[in-house]
C-alpha cells in the first residue's frame, strides 16, 4: 500500500484522529436524541461492537440539551451533528460534546461560523466540516474570505464558478465540493482555529473519491471518509467498501463511517471488515472461508456462517480458515492461526499449518472453536499485577 497521507492530528475526546493514530470506526445513533435512555442504550450496544466515536443528530434545542445527559453515561466520544442553526452548536458545546459536525451547505453566515469556532476553540473541541453532495451551497453563496488566499485552488475555483455562472454552465460537482470545503476551512482559519476534520461525501463513488483526492493535496487536516446514503446492509456495504477501500488503499483517510439503512452495529462491523481487509486494523478475528462447490462433503456454508457468528464476540486478532475439500483447504488452513478442512465424514484441524486433531464431522464446530479460543487466549495481553 502507498504511504499513508500525513495529517495534523486532532483529539476527539479520548480518541486521536489523524497523525499516526489508527483509522477509527464511527457510527451514528438512529434513535431520537431527545430520548436519552434509548440513545444511551444504543450507544452502549455500539461500544460493545467496537465503535470508536458516535455521532448524534441535533434537530432542535431539546436534543441539544439532552447531549449532556447522554455524554455522562457513555464512554466513547460524542459528536453533535448540526444543520441550519448555529445556536444548536453553541448549546452542544455547553453540554460538553467532544466534536461538532457543521454543514457549510446550510450554515453559511460567516459571522455565525466564526462565533461557533471561537467557542469551540475555547473548549479545545474539533469541528468536522461535513461537505455533502446533496446540500451544497449555491456557488454565489461562498465568497472570498481573508484566509482564502492561502488556498489558491479555492480562489481559482470560485473565479471559474463566477465566470461560468454568467453563461449558465456552472462548475463541476467535484470543483464545487472542494471550493465549499476550502471556503469553510478559511473561515475557521481566520479565527486561528485548526482543530479541523473534513468529509466530502456523495452517493456516487467516483465523485466521492475524486473530491477527497483533490482536497488531500491542498490541506493538512484529517479526513472522515464515507459514502453518503449508501443503502442497505448488502448494497451499502459493497458501495462503501469500494469507495472507502480505494481511498484507504491510497493512504487517504483517518476515520470512517459506513452509512447503512440498517442496525448501526452493522455499520461498525462493515467498517472493521474494510479496515481488516486492508490490514489497517487488527481488531477481532479474520475469517477465510471457501464458497463451497460440488466437491464439498459437508454443508460448508452453514459451517462458515456458524463460525462467523461465534467469532463476532472475539477481540483477539485470530485468523481462522474454514475449507470444504482437499483442493484449497489444506493450503488455506496452513496460512491461518487455526484452520479446518472438512470432508468424507471427518475434519482435520490445523494450528499454524500443523495438524492438531482429526474429529468427526458432527464434532467439527465445537472442536474448531475450542482451538480458536485457545489461540485467542494465547494472544491476549498479559495484565499487570
Amino acid at each position: 500500500m502507498p504511504q499513508r497521507r500525513v495529517t495534523k492530528p486532532v483529539q476527539v475526546g479520548n480518541v486521536k484522529v489523524g497523525g499516526d493514530a489508527p483509522v477509527t470506526v464511527q457510527s451514528m445513533t438512529k434513535t431520537n436524541t431527545r430520548d436519552v435512555a434509548a440513545t444511551v442504550r444504543q450507544i452502549h450496544e455500539l461500544e460493545a461492537a467496537g465503535c470508536d466515536i458516535i455521532r448524534c443528530a441535533v434537530p432542535d434545542m431539546e436534543a441539544a440539551t439532552a447531549l449532556g445527559q447522554i455524554k455522562k453515561q457513555v464512554r466513547i466520544p460524542v459528536v453533535a451533528d448540526i444543520h441550519f442553526h448555529y445556536q444548536l452548536a453553541l448549546e452542544a458545546l455547553r453540554q460538553g460534546v467532544d466534536c461538532l459536525r457543521l454543514n457549510p451547505g446550510n450554515i453559511r453566515d460567516p459571522e455565525k461560523v466564526r462565533l461557533v469556532a471561537g467557542e469551540a476553540k475555547a473548549r479545545g473541541v474539533p469541528i468536522r466540516i461535513g461537505v455533502n453532495f446533496g446540500s451544497l451551497p449555491p456557488v454565489g453563496a461562498i465568497g472570498r474570505t481573508r484566509g482564502l488566499h492561502r488556498h489558491v485552488d479555492g480562489v481559482n475555483i470560485l473565479a471559474k464558478g463566477s465566470a461560468a455562472a454568467g453563461t449558465g454552465e456552472g462548475i463541476s460537482v467535484v470543483d464545487h465540493m472542494v471550493a465549499t470545503a476550502l471556503w469553510e476551512i478559511s473561515l475557521l482559519e481566520d479565527q486561528d482555529f485548526d482543530l479541523i476534520k473534513i468529509s466530502m461525501k456523495a452517493y456516487d463513488v467516483d465523485t466521492t473519491v475524486e473530491a477527497y483526492r483533490r482536497l488531500a493535496s491542498l490541506v493538512p487536516y484529517p479526513f472522515h471518509l464515507g459514502i453518503t446514503e449508501a443503502g442497505t446492509a448488502r448494497s451499502g456495504s459493497i458501495r462503501s467498501a469500494i469507495g472507502l477501500g480505494i481511498l484507504l488503499y491510497e493512504g487517504i483517510g483517518d476515520t470512517i463511517r459506513v452509512s447503512l439503512s440498517d442496525d448501526s452495529r452493522e455499520e461498525v462491523i462493515a467498517g472493521f471488515e474494510i479496515l481488516k481487509a486492508l490490514d489497517l486494523r487488527q481488531k477481532g478475528a479474520k475469517l477465510v472461508a471457501c464458497p463451497s462447490c460440488g466437491r464439498a462433503d459437508v454443508d460448508i456454508r452453514r459451517l462458515a456462517n456458524d463460525v462467523d457468528a461465534l467469532l463476532r464476540d472475539l477481540d483477539a486478532p485470530v485468523k481462522v480458515a474454514v475449507m470444504g475439500c482437499e483442493v484449497n483447504g489444506p493450503g488455506e488452513a496452513k496460512d491461518a492461526d487455526v484452520g479446518i478442512a472438512a470432508g468424507n465424514g471427518r475434519a482435520v484441524i490445523f494450528r499454524k499449518g500443523q495438524k492438531a486433531r482429526v474429529v468427526a464431522a458432527s464434532e467439527m464446530l465445537p472442536a474448531l472453536m475450542e482451538e480458536v479460543r485457545a489461540v485467542a487466549a494465547a494472544k491476549a495481553p498479559v495484565k499487570a499485577g
